[in-house]
């Protein structure tokens, strides 16, 4: 029950947004009691925290599997993290959007135990700019700073307009960002 009431949310928070969702109108969605929620949660915002927490968990942990990967170089890793990115979007675009959306709602002691994550998530790639570029794969004068927030930027923002069910596949699209990444738009 704790994941349907999970699931249900996620669902509820992406369409109106954390604020304009109740508990109400999460069990009367699923047809159980406040008891019932307040069982597995104390409250929206620690409901709220669990779905943070699960999200950014998930994705450093596909994360850190690929940068662990002996057998890929850096750029393959580059490559492998936004299509994982994009890719994701099919299965959890609705987390991503609550985790993007609505990490405005939690408190700043909630705030705490998910910004590290993230900020974890962020700085694993700048670790992997470094490394290519000491390896040669990629330009000495980048700013690995500046290249992870533009990586970070144009690939978590895909959860905002990408459509799974459209034209392009998920690999379609990250081997677009991964090319523009790596190559730039100018032609010389």
């Amino acid at each position: 029950m704790k994941e349907k009431i999970t699931e249900q949310s996620i669902r509820l928070f992406e369409k109106k947004g954390f604020s304009e969702t109740s508990i109400q109108d999460i069990v009367d969605s699923l047809g159980v009691t406040k008891g019932t929620f307040y069982y597995y949660f104390s409250s929206k915002e620690e409901l709220l925290m669990d779905i943070h927490l699960g999200y950014i968990t998930e994705m450093i942990a596909i994360q850190e599997s690929i940068l662990n990967d002996k057998k890929m170089d850096c750029k393959t890793k580059l490559s492998e993290i936004v299509y994982m990115l994009i890719s994701n979007i099919k299965i959890q675009g609705a987390s991503a959007k609550v985790f993007f959306r609505e990490m405005k709602n939690l408190s700043e002691d909630r705030l705490a135990l998910i910004i590290p994550q993230r900020d974890q998530f962020r700085l694993n790639i700048e670790v992997l700019i470094k490394e290519g570029m000491e390896s040669g794969e990629f330009r000495q004068d980048l700013n690995p700073s500046i290249v992870t927030f533009g990586i970070l930027g144009a690939a978590n923002w895909s959860y905002q307009w990408y459509n799974p069910a459209g034209k392009m596949e998920e690999k379609e699209v990250s081997d677009i960002f991964v090319e523009l990444f790596l190559k730039g738009i100018a032609n010389n």
